[in-house]
């Protein structure tokens, strides 16, 4: 006749036992996530400089003072500035549309 009950509680502790399982689980992987926080900070911090090297080099790559001296290197004396009738310009907005372009463009 105490079949029932202890039935009930047996099942009970079976949800428990599972509850707690998956709760440890999660909490296992929340903490290898937390251990490897460091790790991709320090990686981050790196690309962070990195990318800021890189920068500083386009930024002097590019600078006016070394474009004119490249245009007073021999292999780039043949170059010249373009006349502005040479110089194609498109308008705003002119690449975004589908439809076949106006012949005034060109």
């Amino acid at each position: 006749m105490q079949r029932g009950p202890a039935l009930q509680l047996l099942f009970c502790l079976g949800v428990f036992s599972l509850f707690l399982y998956s709760y440890q689980s999660k909490q296992n992987v929340l903490t290898q996530l937390k251990i490897r926080l460091p790790e991709l900070e320090k990686e981050i911090s790196v690309i962070r400089e990195e990318t800021q090297r890189l920068q500083f080099e386009i930024d002097r790559a590019e600078g006016p003072s070394r474009l004119i001296e490249l245009a007073h290197r021999p292999e780039y004396r043949h170059l010249k500035h373009p006349l502005l009738k040479e110089v194609l310009t498109v308008r705003e907005g002119i690449a975004l549309q589908t439809e076949k372009p106006s012949h005034d463009l060109w």
